[in-house]
């Protein structure tokens, strides 16, 4: 990763002096998120996030493997991400950065290790055929706050994508093509979703940190929580140690974030339902 050059001085003093005041160098006030918008491709599971200036685009696919021995009625997902120049010049091709690293694991903790998606239900033929669900990630701006944005791509993704039906006679196992069939919606346990707050010294954190915001903060928390208040992964990457009062002021804002995210992405959800033919006429 190339090092990127540090912001000068007196852009530091000016960001500090205007969150001192409670204002952000972007009209929003410290407690504030940029706006979401989502963007869905021609097939299933294709959709790209915008978070302000940050965009991310999920692509999920689906093919037929063979289980694990140990699992044999559990399916599998995959979590794929790379980062690269056209996210950013600092980043390079072939190389991952700890940007990458940072976000590929929180996203495996907050979706995959809090069973988000019923891998029992990808199961079709007990120790013999589940679905291998992949979800990819490809980073196409950012102007900070990447994992706050993936998030929102990955679960939106995994929510837009349908699998193909299948009917399984005896030991044969037969797939039907959407002309058939109208492929089945993903069983899916909870929504799971990140929300970033950026602490600087002496001054009240501020959620969704722009890319400047992010360079110059003393630190970050990173609390990953769905719909019904469960508190799914907390990660503190350095910075200023926290007290249970802040961790715990953080969460309750947290709470009511993501009820918003959630509803914001079933009304797009269901605004591309009512474009989009999947049914079998």
């Amino acid at each position: 990763m190339v090092r990127e050059i540090d912001p000068p001085s007196i852009q530091k003093e000016f960001l500090l002096a205007a969150l001192a005041e409670g204002k952000r160098l972007d009209g929003r006030i410290p407690l504030e998120q940029r706006k979401i918008e989502f963007v869905f491709g021609e097939e299933l599971g294709n959709v790209e996030c915008r978070l302000g200036k940050t965009a991310v685009l999920a692509q999920v696919t689906a093919s037929i493997v063979k289980p694990r021995d140990d699992r044999p009625y559990e399916g599998f997902l995959l979590i794929n991400s790379e980062i690269g120049p056209m996210a950013s010049s600092v980043y390079e091709n072939g190389r991952s950065s700890d940007s990458e690293i940072l976000i590929t694991r929180l996203l495996e903790k907050s979706i995959r290790r809090t069973e988000a998606i019923d891998r029992e239900a990808l199961c079709i033929l007990a120790g013999g055929k589940v679905w291998q669900l992949r979800l990819t990630l490809h980073f196409l701006s950012d102007s900070g706050n990447l994992l706050d944005c993936a998030s929102l791509a990955s679960m939106m993704a995994l929510k837009h994508f349908r699998k193909p039906d299948v009917e399984v006679i005896g030991d044969e196992v037969i797939i039907h093509s959407p002309e058939e069939r109208a492929p089945v919606p993903l069983a899916m346990h909870h929504t799971p979703l990140c929300l970033t707050f950026a602490y600087f010294e002496n001054l009240s954190p501020i959620l969704d940190p722009t890319h400047l915001e992010s360079t110059l903060c003393s630190g970050t928390l990173t609390v990953t929580m769905n719909a019904q208040r469960e508190i799914c992964v907390l990660s503190k990457a350095g910075g200023t140690p926290l007290s249970v009062e802040e961790i715990m002021g953080v969460v309750r804002v947290g709470v009511d974030k993501v009820r918003d995210m959630v509803k914001i992405m079933d009304e797009a959800l269901e605004k591309d339902r009512e474009n989009r033919v999947v049914e079998v006429r």
